[in-house]
Formats: structure tokens, C-alpha cells, sequence
């Protein structure tokens, strides 16, 4: 199988995170932070490992502000809901993932005030408009770095100031760019950053972190036993106990600890150039075909690895059950972020959507523009 969907999750992973896996399930699978045999305490010292590792990616001074969760969609809604109070005004866009969107009209029906900026046709906000409506009561900016439909990435560098300088919180949805596009939480002022392990960092699935400012105060997402304070029936006060209530999935991060290793080993730098080429070729070589529509525009230098595009006449995911057949994986439909549709327009189409990874090929390119080609021309040639 051709596998071009990473922006759902990374295939294959660096060989390195499964050993390391299956190295952890038979070896020190422990309970972290529960007991002091050494197999808790070698299970214990994995997890900070990674914490460390993280802090250091995104230029967090604590590893301690990292909070390990099951994916990016829980800690955004770990961030979101800890944040916002009923009578708080909060600002997104269009263009998110349901991993925002259902959070935030959820806590709109609770009575926070949400306001979402539209993007243009390529999927970039407008940052006048983004300071036009901030508001008195403003709390928060939750914003999509990379989008996993047009790839567009936000100048969350510029919005970071924005917000900062407003005494605004600034919340960062980074389940595309994080391990392929360079953050650093300080530079960019970032207050709340959530990313999934599984992703762009080469984790298992399972994994995703919360990173929160320090002095920065969250209602907790749930309370449970931490391994600490463990005579007190309330939840602690210290990160990362506050957010961590239950087992930690030590196999999963042990992995994951290697993905990011990989990564460094690698240098994020040549990751993105590779991607970026991958990137280039295909927009190239799917603009040759006339019958082929691509979405968010055909520039390939402010966008992560992610293409959507149609062929005329065709519905997607017919497209994409016969590239299955053909031993290629992609994506099909709308990629749970529906209100972008309705500016590319799509609502009624969705979008196969292309995401190759670092370890894609350029062979596996013409595959798969061959294969489109195949699927044209047999049906109305």
C-alpha cells in the first residue's frame, strides 16, 4: 500500500518507536508515579524523558507544563473548557477541524460569546479583521496553525502578538504543523499549545500533549487518583498532576519518545524541505490535467503537506475507493472541518485530500497522478 494520509496520522513510523514499544510492554510496563520498584520508577523516568524531549522541541522552559493526553482533541478540549467561563467572548475561524468547532458551540450554548472570522479562498485569515473582533470581554484566540483541508498555515507568530498585547489567551491548534513546522511557544506567544503524538512526531496512536503557560490558571479537565497528594480528596494544584488523573499510556509515550528523537536526529529543518518538494512535485504534475481542481490554491511554499482536490464529474469517494484498489491511500469527504467547504465549495462534494509524509517518495507521486490519470480517462475517454 501507497499510504499518502499522514495528515490523519504518520505511516509508517521511525523502526525506533516500535521496538521501543513492544521494549516497554515486556519490560517495564509499570504504573508511573504509583510505586517505587524500579520498574515504576524506569517507567517514570521514560515519561519525563519525554516530557523533556517535548519542552526542548517547542522551547517550553518546564517539561513540567506538558500534560500527556490521549490526542490533540482532548487536550484542545482540555484548553477550550478550562478557559472560558459563561459571559467570555472567544475568536476562531472558519477553517478549524470539529476538534474546536464542537467545543466551542458547545460552550456557546452555555453562554460564551463566539465570534468566527472567515478566511479567503486560499484559507488565510485577514488579521485586520482578527483585531477587529477582539472586544472588551475577549478571552481567548483559538486559532488552526496548519489546516488539514488546504494545508494554509496562519502567521500564528503575528497573532501571538496580537493577542499578548491585548492580554488575550492565545490557544494553538498545532495537530498539523507540530514536528514538521518549527514552534517555539516563547517567540510566538503562544499561552496553550495542543498537538497529537501520532501525527507529525511519529508516535503511537493514543498519544497528544497540553502545553500550558506557565502562571497560567485552567479549570482541570476530570479529577482522579494522581499517584500524588494521594490523602487529599481534591485534585492537585501542580502541573502536570492537575491534568494527568488515571494511567498514563507509558507504551505509547515510550514510543513516541523515539518518534521525537527521530526527529531531532533528522532536523525538522529537512523533514519540512522534504515534504515541501513532495508538495511542490504533486501540485506540479495534478495542475498537467485539466480535469483535476485544486483547492486552497496551487502555492506550495506556505502549506503543509496536505493537497485537496477533485476530479470534474467524479465524486471523491468513488476517487478514493478505487485508488484503494489500486493499492493507494488517501483520504476522501470533508475531514471534519465542514464550514471551510462552504468557501471552497465543496459542501456537497468534500475533497480527496493527499498527504504525503517524510518517508513518501517521489516515486509514489507519479503512482498516484498516474492513477488519477487512469481513472479520467476510463470513465469519459
Amino acid at each position: 500500500m501507497i499510504y499518502l494520509d499522514n495528515a490523519a496520522t504518520s505511516f509508517p513510523k521511525p523502526k525506533e518507536v516500535y521496538k521501543e514499544v513492544l521494549n516497554c510492554m515486556e519490560n517495564y510496563a509499570a504504573n508511573s508515579g504509583r510505586s517505587s520498584h524500579s520498574m515504576a520508577v524506569e517507567a517514570a523516568s521514560k515519561i519525563i524523558d519525554t516530557r523533556i524531549e517535548l519542552s526542548s522541541l517547542f522551547n517550553i522552559e518546564s517539561p513540567f507544563n506538558i500534560i500527556f493526553t490521549s490526542n490533540a482533541t482532548e487536550a484542545l478540549n482540555i484548553g477550550i473548557k478550562g478557559v472560558l467561563k459563561p459571559g467570555d467572548h472567544v475568536i476562531s475561524t472558519v477553517i478549524e477541524h470539529n476538534s474546536v468547532l464542537r467545543p466551542l458551540y458547545y460552550l456557546n450554548k452555555k453562554g460564551i460569546e463566539l465570534t468566527l472570522i472567515d478566511v479567503d479562498i486560499k484559507g488565510y485569515i485577514n488579521i485586520e479583521s482578527l483585531k477587529k473582533a477582539i472586544k472588551k470581554n475577549t478571552k481567548a484566540i483559538v486559532i488552526n496553525h496548519a489546516s488539514n483541508v488546504l494545508g494554509t498555515i496562519q502567521d500564528i507568530k503575528v497573532i501571538g502578538k496580537i493577542a499578548r498585547e491585548a492580554g488575550i489567551i492565545f490557544i494553538v491548534d498545532a495537530s498539523q504543523s507540530a514536528g514538521v513546522i518549527p514552534i517555539d511557544v516563547v517567540r510566538d506567544k503562544v499561552d496553550i499549545l495542543a498537538f497529537p503524538g501520532h501525527k507529525g512526531l511519529f508516535g503511537p496512536q493514543g498519544t497528544g500533549g497540553l502545553y500550558i503557560r506557565e502562571g497560567l490558571k485552567i479549570e482541570e479537565y476530570n479529577q482522579g487518583g494522581t499517584g500524588s497528594e494521594s490523602l487529599s480528596t481534591e485534585q492537585p494544584d501542580i502541573l502536570p498532576d492537575r491534568f494527568e488523573s488515571g494511567t498514563l499510556n507509558t507504551p505509547g509515550i515510550a514510543g513516541w519518545y523515539e518518534g521525537i528523537r527521530f526527529i531531532k536526529n533528522v532536523g525538522i529543518e529537512k523533514i519540512r524541505e522534504h515534504e515541501n518538494k513532495l508538495v511542490k512535485y504533486l501540485v506540479e504534475e495534478l495542475k498537467k490535467l485539466h480535469y483535476v481542481k485544486i483547492y486552497g490554491g496551487t502555492d506550495y511554499k506556505n502549506r503543509c503537506a496536505v493537497v485537496s482536490f477533485n476530479l470534474d464529474n467524479i465524486d471523491s469517494a468513488e476517487v478514493g475507493n478505487i485508488l484503494n484498489d489500486k493499492g493507494i491511500a488517501v483520504r476522501t469527504g470533508f475531514h471534519c472541518a465542514p464550514l471551510i467547504h462552504k468557501i471552497i465549495g465543496t459542501f456537497d462534494l468534500g475533497t480527496v485530500r493527499v498527504s504525503p509524509g517524510y518517508f513518501n517518495t517521489f516515486d509514489d507521486i507519479d503512482i498516484i497522478v498516474g492513477a488519477l490519470r487512469d481513472i479520467y480517462e476510463k470513465r469519459f475517454q
